[in-house]
């Protein structure tokens, strides 16, 4: 190799490690700051902020035109449907569920395009989060509809403020594919995920069980990715992320308890993400189970920090089992799905 040659390489190396450690360092610093703003404000589902800082940095590499389009839809739909929910259609499972599952499946469907990846995530949601707390607390949806959108307008601020401040060195612009997989396959996942997520949305609706907000959430969002040809070894790969999530949360709390000052946790927030952005970004192929441990982590913490209930820790405790639950649930209902010979189910080749 000639000393040109070895120069080249040598920039290359360099280049890569440029990149990388500017994406570390933008992940951790963006986490940081999220828990920061989310904590010292407080507003209905601020903790929700870090989750989709995390998913913009690891998913996009800068903000774009779409990014901004994706979230004024999404504020439009949140407080749309927040109003519409406040004027009585709770009242009425029997046309509201129908709604509820016809929402979940388009939401569903979007989710499996990059470029509507974002809206779909607070559309789904927004679907089931909105209708159940109006159930439970009529006039609370437009407090939580509001909060729901202030949160996605707060990480896209966020995510635009760290690249305006460290710019990704790639020189390769980010171009947001269109869905890999066809129409056909897509509405395939689509009506999978609603068959997992839905029947524990309908026992929660009918019973009204307080409490249950955290564990719809992860439900809705974790079913898409059990929704595959490998939904069983995916819900495997769902339990463990949220198993070791959940354990990183008890020590992250107990730490906490002793050290209860917004410094020492927005520092150790900071240092949990610069650990897991680290290897997101060495291990591109492992990210989501990387990016999986982080959420459960960041939404156990940050919702339990919110509370202002008396009994904390046993709220914090009561949502790590719900993670758990999340998982078996997800074992059970994949499998179950598995053992099926539906014919609807079945996946049709595109010619």
């Amino acid at each position: 190799m000639s000393d040109s040659d070895s120069a080249l390489l040598n920039t290359a190396v360099a280049s890569e490690e440029a990149i990388y450690t500017r994406r570390v360092l933008r992940f951790t610093l963006g986490i940081g700051l999220a828990v920061a703003v989310s904590a010292i404000f407080a507003w209905p589902l601020a903790f929700i902020v870090p989750v989709f800082v995390a998913k913009f940095l690891v998913d996009r590499q800068e903000p774009t035109v779409q990014t901004v389009y994706e979230l004024l839809i999404s504020m439009i739909f949140t407080i749309g449907l927040a109003w519409l929910v406040s004027f009585g259609p709770t009242q009425y499972p029997m046309v509201l569920l129908p709604l509820l599952a016809m929402m979940m499946l388009w939401g569903y469907y979007l989710f499996s395009d990059p470029r509507w990846n974002f809206f779909a995530t607070i559309f789904i949601v927004a679907t089931l989060l909105l209708p159940y707390m109006s159930l439970l607390q009529p006039g609370a949806a437009i407090l939580v509809g509001v909060g729901l959108s202030f949160s996605g307008v707060v990480a896209v601020a966020i995510f635009a403020l760290l690249h305006a401040l460290l710019p990704d060195l790639s020189p390769n612009r980010e171009q947001l594919a269109s869905a890999a997989q066809s129409h056909d396959e897509r509405t395939h996942e689509a009506f999978r995920a609603l068959i997992i997520a839905f029947p524990v949305i309908c026992f929660f609706y009918f019973l009204e069980i307080s409490g249950a907000l955290l564990t719809m959430i992860f439900i809705a969002i974790l079913s898409l990715q059990a929704a595959g040809a490998k939904s069983i070894k995916v819900s495997l790969f769902l339990l463990i992320t949220n198993g070791i999530g959940g354990t990183l949360a008890i020590v992250f709390y107990n730490m906490l308890t002793i050290v209860p000052e917004l410094p020492f946790y927005i520092g150790m927030s900071m240092l949990a993400a610069l650990l897991f952005g680290q290897k997101i970004y060495a291990n591109p192929e492992k990210a989501p189970l990387y990016a999986g441990i982080l959420s459960a982590l960041l939404v156990v913490v940050g919702s339990t920090a919110s509370s202002t209930d008396k009994d904390v820790a046993v709220n914090f405790y009561l949502r790590i089992l719900q993670l758990f639950l999340v998982g078996v649930y997800m074992i059970f209902a994949s499998f179950y799905l598995e053992s099926r010979d539906w014919k609807f189910l079945k996946k049709r080749n595109s010619l």
